[in-house]
């Protein structure tokens, strides 16, 4: 996307601003953003996502003394190399096998930023009526399933006969 000040250089930052209900994005490259004072407040002129990502991280430590950096076995990516340490600086992965080699520490950071590492996303209001209604249904045999653990049997019915209606309405879909 090219910045829509200049048309010369590439849109780097992306700004969507609310005001009194009304929404405009923008899309501008940072020499643009800067000129238009749209610089995040207080931030360097590198200022980069994957800094600040970084800064969320969990394990930001490094090692301080020769003897800290002999006892330390970083982790490591066996495929392209990367540390964990690297990663954590750059905020970038070396190659597709470091969501592997990391996931330990990825998962309580996901969890620390996204609130959960499942995605939940959003549904189209327009195409989405299957989708919703199958993850409903989904929620539902999950609910289901707790009452009768919990021996909750009453209620566990009502849940049944719901679950009986939206497979019926998936079905005629």
């Amino acid at each position: 996307m090219i910045c829509q000040e200049c048309h010369k250089r590439p849109a780097t930052l992306h700004f969507t601003k609310i005001i009194n209900g009304e929404k405009t994005e923008s899309h501008l490259c940072e020499v643009c953003a800067q000129e238009k004072g749209e610089m995040f407040p207080g931030a360097m002129n590198n200022f980069s996502i994957h800094n600040l990502l970084s800064g969320l991280m969990l394990n930001n430590h490094e090692p301080t003394s020769p003897v800290e950096v002999k006892e330390q076995n970083p982790l490591h990516c066996d495929t392209c190399g990367l540390t964990y340490s690297q990663f954590s600086k750059s905020g970038r992965f070396g190659c597709s096998n470091c969501y592997r080699a990391f996931e330990e520490k990825l998962d309580p950071l996901f969890r620390r930023i996204h609130g959960n590492t499942r995605h939940s996303g959003k549904v189209p209001e327009r195409s989405g009526g299957s989708i919703k209604l199958k993850k409903e249904l989904e929620d539902l045999k999950r609910n289901l399933q707790r009452c009768i653990e919990h021996e909750k049997f009453e209620e566990a019915a009502t849940i049944r006969d719901r679950i009986r209606e939206l497979e019926q309405k998936i079905a005629e879909l």
